[in-house]
């Protein structure tokens, strides 16, 4: 998922204006922020001033910076942080004063912004927002298969249309619409609540759900009176990308309470535990997760979602997961999505039943892509076997992109039984050629036309280790192909494709 993080906050400080133009700027200053939705978000300013050196740290919802400059004084001051997010790094600014018994802070949301934002706020307790102790990581070991997943999972995640405005309501209207529009009968079955659903923990340390979401056990119900399944979404780090309650001590606890509530597929984003583990330890922290989910017996997916950090496709099964993202997130955009797509070709040998390759979810329906571009992108997830989650409003679609998610066809070849990941056969400037074995013995082609003007393609049948074939099927068309000749030619749109399923 996207990070929500904003780089403006608002301090405020519980002090005399005396004393704090006495104290400065040293100590510990937060940031609330409920949303509205009654969870409390936390940004915190540690500050240490000296002179006019100003140092200490910033512990944002996503990031730790420490403060790389510094300098001013109560009357005026300016504050980087900085971080290292692997090989990039990461900066925030402020600048600020403090006016009474209030500190005022100014920064941009993006570099490329004029106009500075301004916020204000309040002083806390030294040691407050400090960074959680690590957990202490366990022994590697292989997780058992839970046995779920034997083709690629397919449903719909709430991130890419709604991100943090998702609610009880529209996972409920989600439901309907999947069950009544033909999706469920096609295969779909998981309705996933992406970010944005967590609320506090409770004195006990359970996890509960926002105001958003009243009641996630009688929402998983009611998903599941639709014959579907409910799946949420967690973090092994203190917090989520959009800086809500993560998993981070509460492992154990939170699967235990997802498998009450009646979760059915849980997606795992590594984000806030940047801060806390490198990426070398993923595999053991994830394992912590996949040890928990697998301790409650019941069937729960496990995704596993760190942007294809530390070749996670080698040991994403060894931690227990059924699928693990291979990138960045996705976009509503052809760069975006052929520039992921068109990158797992490596990637085949690690997929199998159980235990799939994730380029995203998909974004046909959003807006803005062509119906060709869409095709594209829903051929290129079919021969990768990759998950198809759709991300737009299934309650609103049109009939162009209804036929494109429901086209049983290219569902079969997502779902084939065999579970290899397709591959390129070949490659010619815009134009590409992908195979996939399937269970029955026939291949499934895609001829893609990356460029930007229809072109014809060809493809030798003999090149592609059909020396002996029988019939095709244009999938999209549903038309039977001549495979007489030794070669296939069609023109094929711009950003388009044309893909068949073969008979050897």
């Amino acid at each position: 998922m996207r990070s929500m993080h904003a780089a403006v906050v608002v301090l405020a400080v519980a002090a005399s204006p005396v004393a704090a133009q006495t104290r400065g700027l040293s100590g510990n200053w937060a940031v609330e922020n409920t949303n509205g939705d009654g969870a409390i978000r936390r940004t915190y300013f540690m500050l240490s001033q000296q002179g006019d050196s100003i140092r200490g740290s910033i512990r944002t919802t996503q990031f730790f910076y420490r403060i790389k400059e510094g300098v001013g004084n109560a009357e005026k001051f300016a504050i980087v942080g900085s971080m290292m997010d692997g090989a990039n790094e990461r900066k925030v600014t402020y600048e600020g004063r403090v006016a009474g018994d209030s500190l005022l802070l100014f920064t941009r949301r993006r570099a490329t912004d004029t106009l500075l934002t301004r916020s204000v706020a309040r002083r806390v307790p030294d040691g407050e927002g400090a960074m959680p102790v690590r957990v202490a990581l366990p022994a590697r070991h292989t997780v058992k298969y839970n046995g779920l997943a034997k083709a690629p999972p397919m449903g719909w995640n709430s991130w890419n249309k709604f991100a943090g405005r998702v609610d009880d309501a529209a996972v409920r209207g989600m439901a309907d619409a999947m069950a009544s529009n033909g999706m469920r009968n096609a295969g779909y079955e998981y309705i996933n609540i992406d970010d944005t659903w967590e609320g506090n923990r409770d004195a006990q340390g359970n996890i509960t759900s926002n105001s958003k979401f009243p009641d996630m056990k009688a929402l998983a119900d009611y998903v599941h009176s639709k014959g579907l399944k409910l799946g949420i979404y967690s973090s092994p780090g203190p917090n989520t990308c959009a800086g809500y309650e993560g998993s981070h001590g509460h492992e154990l606890q939170d699967a235990k309470s997802f498998a009450a509530w009646g979760i059915d597929y849980l997606k795992y984003d590594w984000c806030g535990a940047r801060n806390l583990y490198s990426d070398e330890e993923m595999p053991a922290v994830y394992q912590i997760m996949g040890d928990a989910l697998l301790a409650t017996g019941r069937p729960i997916v496990y995704s596993i979602c760190q942007y294809g950090r530390l070749d996670v496709w080698k040991w994403g099964a060894d931690v227990g997961g059924n699928l693990w993202r291979t990138t960045g997130d996705i976009r509503d955009a052809w760069d975006s999505m052929t520039r992921i797509g068109f990158s797992q070709n490596d990637l085949a040998p690690y997929a199998k039943p159980g235990h799939w390759n994730d380029p995203d979810m998909l974004e046909i329906g959003n807006g803005a892509m062509s119906d060709d571009e869409y095709r594209t992108h829903m051929s290129l997830w079919a021969i990768l076997a990759a998950p198809l989650l759709a991300g737009n409003d299934l309650r609103s679609m049109t009939p162009s992109i209804s036929a494109i998610l429901l086209n049983r066809a290219v569902i079969a070849i997502d779902q084939d039984p065999l579970g290899k990941q397709g591959s390129r056969a070949s490659a010619s400037g815009d134009q590409e050629i992908w195979t996939r074995p399937l269970a029955d013995g026939s291949i499934a082609v895609a001829l893609f036309n990356r460029g930007a003007a229809a072109a014809p393609m060809k493809v030798r049948w003999a090149d592609i280790g059909l020396s002996k074939h029988g019939s095709a099927i244009d999938v999209w068309t549903s038309r039977r192909v001549d495979t007489s000749p030794a070669e296939y030619e069609s023109t094929v749109p711009s950003h388009g494709v044309v893909m068949l399923r073969v008979v050897r």
